[in-house]
């Protein structure tokens, strides 16, 4: 499962917090494995809306990353009508490859870094705590991020 609070809304200030708070929803996410570009650029083809692609070079984030990593998608959104949903290319550990089971995920996002919090505490017990794929909620530069495989065996 996949947590994130955008940065705006991340404040405990409850005055920010009614200008920025977002309410929590859930969306379907996809992991390619370097043709997320071109994956989503086929579905919105198919399916018509917006697409915003986002590679992992032009955010802060590139400094964690192998520069071959850098013209990889970071995040991708498609929206149109009630469709809704995201991608990324992988960008887990290199000792943990795709394949069919583990390309897809929960992606929950919006409300407050607390609120999430308390969702991701809840949704994780049990969860698969390997460094790998378990990565405690936090602070990036786009917001709150963190990730985990569930007792179910969902990420």
């Amino acid at each position: 499962m996949y947590f994130t609070a955008t940065v705006n809304s991340q404040s405990n200030s409850s005055s920010n917090n009614i200008k920025t708070k977002k309410m929590i929803h859930c969306t379907p996410f996809l992991l390619f494995n370097g043709n997320c570009a071109e994956a989503m650029t086929f579905y919105k083809n198919c399916l018509g809306g917006e697409l915003t692609l986002t590679k992992l070079g032009e955010t802060p984030m590139k400094a964690d990353f192998p520069v071959e990593k850098h013209g990889r998608i970071i995040n991708a959104e498609l929206k149109s009508g009630a469709i809704d949903f995201s991608a990324t290319d992988w960008m887990a550990s290199p000792t943990l490859e795709p394949m069919q089971g583990n390309t897809t995920a929960m992606y929950i996002t919006g409300g407050t870094y607390d609120e999430l919090k308390v969702l991701f505490e809840k949704l994780a017990v049990g969860a698969d705590k390997d460094k790998r794929t378990f990565i405690e909620l936090n602070n990036k530069p786009f917001g709150s991020f963190g990730q985990f495989t569930d007792k179910y065996g969902v990420s």
